[in-house]
């Protein structure tokens, strides 16, 4: 009811008859239904953080296995690091949902509400995979910067199951502030070319699968099932589709760099992920695949979900007589 009130209120108070309203609302909407589904699934994105750095460059028996599994991982960090430990990240984690998402779920939402990704009245899948991913990159590029700093906090560890490069944050602010103090303000976009397959896969691979399947759910149009069994079906996709170049991501952000912000494990995305390959094998690229589903998984359902939902209570409570925005069809 609070919620209803408050689109109510918003929708007479910004009217939705222009372009750029109705972009503003799609990535508040888009924003807020991905902060909404980080809060619960933060935990699981420290354990696929940790899990991805563990053994980095070493093959398999060479090395302390601190984290045997989700489960053990999961379990680990709450005993030696407490809730604070499972939620670490959380602070650059929901601020870069919100503006990736923002940018990426409500780019979509346009490209979708212009009919763009419709041919004879039907999804396209290509054009629903290009739409995805376009709209992808340009959240994951502009969100990069929080991702790093997000990367850096997640991976601090007690010493005791410390993996991967370990910095010294204090929090965000203090992460944000010490990059720009070292290595300039462009220094807090290094790896942001990482962030180009990863979001451009993942995101094509989710909105594209979560736009079909919603056309062959058998569930009438209008239920809750449409967006849960829909987002629940994408979230395997992404995860099958996105773990490798994740795993890559999630090492370029965390490695160590010089004084001129040069990677000191890798020169860059190709060598990465071919250093992985020969040192680790290909299970090495496929390193907290269980973390990633189990992350990943409630994620996309829980923030496509949120997203369709609260556009659909956005719309239903917009002022008809305000030029109520266009609701998107998925009916086709």
């Amino acid at each position: 009811p609070n919620s209803a009130f408050f689109l109510k209120i918003f929708s007479k108070r910004v009217p939705s008859n222009k372009k750029s309203d109705k972009w503003t609302m799609d990535f508040l909407l888009s924003g807020g239904a991905a902060c909404g589904a980080c809060v619960f699934t933060n935990p699981l994105e420290v354990v696929k953080t940790r899990m991805q750095l563990q053994g980095e460059l070493r093959s398999r028996g060479s090395y302390q296995v601190h984290y045997r599994n989700v489960f053990h991982a999961f379990y680990t960090i709450g005993k030696v690091e407490g809730l604070a430990g499972l939620q670490r990240g959380l602070a650059p984690g929901l601020v870069y949902q919100f503006v990736m998402n923002g940018i990426r779920l409500g780019s979509y939402s346009l490209i979708e509400s212009s009919g763009y990704i419709y041919t004879d009245g039907r999804v396209s899948t290509f054009k629903t995979t290009l739409a995805g991913a376009a709209a992808g990159v340009a959240g994951g590029v502009t969100g990069s910067p929080l991702y790093l700093v997000k990367t850096h906090l997640q991976s601090q560890a007690t010493s005791s199951i410390a993996v991967g490069h370990q910095y010294q944050h204090r929090g965000m602010v203090h992460a944000i502030a010490a990059i720009c103090r070292e290595h300039g303000f462009m220094g807090l976009w290094r790896g942001s070319f990482a962030a180009v397959p990863r979001t451009s896969v993942g995101s094509a691979a989710q909105l594209s699968s979560f736009s079909a399947i919603k056309e062959l759910v058998v569930f009438s149009k209008d239920s809750l099932m449409v967006s849960l069994s829909a987002g629940m079906v994408a979230s395997v996709v992404v995860v099958l589709a996105m773990t490798p170049f994740d795993v890559v991501s999630t090492r370029l952000y965390n490695q160590p760099v010089d004084h001129l912000g040069k990677g000191q494990l890798y020169r860059g995305y190709v060598d990465c992920f071919s250093k992985t390959m020969r040192k680790e094998g290909l299970t090495g690229l496929y390193k907290g695949l269980g973390a990633s589903y189990f992350r990943l998984g409630p994620h996309t359902v829980l923030s496509l979900f949120f997203w369709e939902e609260l556009r659909k209570l956005y719309q239903n409570h917009s002022s008809p007589g305000r030029g109520q925005a266009r609701e998107i069809d998925t009916s086709r």
